[in-house]
């Protein structure tokens, strides 16, 4: 997943470390100096460039280069103060993943890496440090969240209540910041900025431009494009107003606790139903163990598939003889099973059957089974699958909420000083 920064390294990247560095902002006991600077400009330009915008102001682009480098360098140093080391163990797992995800040797690697002016042990830094913010983010933010049943509730009944029918969208924003505690004066300021901002897309400026060069959003990188959101995850402020808007309308600007909001909509989707194939199935287990060899199991189990076919009640004998003690109290009976719940052996044995057919004996890693298909159903798990959704959504809300919150705290309680003027 870091291998993707590759294309985004200037070749340049060398000959720039060689320069005579400057300091270019004072981080705590750490500093960015130019070499840096330069290296993150020219990721954040080439992804501009994909992204259609290229007429950034170079400030705006170096600007926001070095923001991102400052809470670089302040996660980096909580992880430190932490205690948070990445092994070599860890970071050769890495290496070899990301090298076989794209289809390369670890010298595959090394070469690519060299191609486009980084070397191997440049890269290896440059992915401990990655591994290290996302076991910090994790261990700080991810693994303190928690999500109720409640609140999948109220998610569930906010989807409900959202008119028009359309269960996700895809947005564009951009985002213009007060800080904590703003003075009307600095309120009434952020709100004219928005505003200009608004009339000038109103008359055919790019937003994904405006995104970028003004929005204090975290995706403003990226043109402002939050991607596709459940109805659920939108926030409150604007989701009845999402619901009257078309393809492309922009709406704004919306007053909420951390500034003011600009949305353009790109595309929505309605509800989809998920209908999936159940199978209602009965099975016996003999599992292997010290005291029951491989043969013993599957000898055992021939002889209660002689027996049901001779016409003794299988639910009997899956009471008696079933090493699955969970289903062998209800006479084998699994209940209705979808797709993906059994493992992959079993579930190809399953679905062979007709209605009604019982398996011969059969292996896998539990031991050997027999398996009878008791009947099929079309089942419709949009309800199911809602909830999985709203639980998937309302993490990544309370995690990037939390990220937020954590990354402002880092940078609020940090000593910064940026010397970006000395550039111009």
């Amino acid at each position: 997943m870091f291998f993707g920064l590759l294309s985004l390294i200037p070749k340049t990247h060398a000959a720039e470390l060689g320069l005579m560095d400057r300091i270019v902002a004072i981080v705590n006991d750490d500093v960015v100096v130019q070499s840096e600077l330069q290296q993150e400009a020219a990721i954040i330009r080439n992804k501009l460039a994909k992204a259609g915008a290229t007429n950034i102001p170079e400030a705006e682009i170096e600007k926001q280069a070095l923001e991102r480098l400052i809470l670089h360098k302040l996660q980096l140093a909580e992880a430190r103060k932490l205690g948070i080391n990445i092994d070599e163990e860890t970071l050769l797992t890495a290496m070899n993943n990301i090298a076989a995800q794209n289809g390369l040797t670890l010298d595959e690697l090394a070469t690519a890496l060299q191609e486009q002016g980084m070397s191997l042990d440049e890269y290896r830094q440059e992915l401990r440090d990655e591994i290290a913010l996302q076991r910090l983010r994790n261990q700080e933010v991810i693994s303190r969240i928690q999500i109720t049943k409640a609140e999948v509730d109220n998610y569930l009944q906010h989807v409900a209540e959202n008119p028009g029918g359309r269960d996700a969208y895809r947005l564009r924003h951009i985002l213009i910041a007060t800080p904590d505690g703003a003075s009307s004066k600095e309120i009434a300021a952020a709100k004219k900025q928005a505003e200009e901002i608004l009339q000038r897309l109103q008359q055919g400026e790019d937003f994904t431009s405006l995104a970028t060069r003004y929005s204090a959003g975290r995706q403003a990188l990226e043109g402002g494009d939050l991607g596709w959101l459940e109805a659920g995850q939108v926030p409150s402020l604007f989701i009845g107003e999402l619901a009257q808007m078309e393809r492309g309308d922009i709406r704004g600007p919306f007053h909420g606790s951390s500034g003011f909001h600009i949305i353009k909509l790109e595309d929505y989707k309605g509800g989809d139903k998920n209908i999936i194939k159940q199978t209602h199935a009965r099975h016996i287990l003999i599992r292997t163990n010290e005291l029951t060899s491989d043969d013993d199991a599957r000898i055992r189990l021939q002889q209660l598939y002689q027996r049901i076919n001779g016409g003794e009640d299988f639910a009997a004998l899956a009471r008696a003889h079933s090493d699955d003690k969970t289903s062998a109290i209800k006479g084998g009976d699994l209940g209705w099973v979808s797709p993906g719940n059994l493992v992959p052996k079993f579930e190809e044995v399953m679905d062979s059957l007709a209605k009604g057919e019982l398996s011969e004996p059969f292996r896998t890693q539990f031991g050997w089974h027999i398996v009878q298909v008791l009947d099929r159903r079309d089942f419709d798990a949009t309800d199911e699958v809602k909830r999985n959704k709203a639980r998937l959504a309302l993490r990544k809300r309370k995690a990037d909420e939390a990220l937020q919150l954590y990354l402002r705290k880092l940078r609020d309680q940090a000593f910064v000083e940026t010397r970006l003027q000395d550039n111009y």
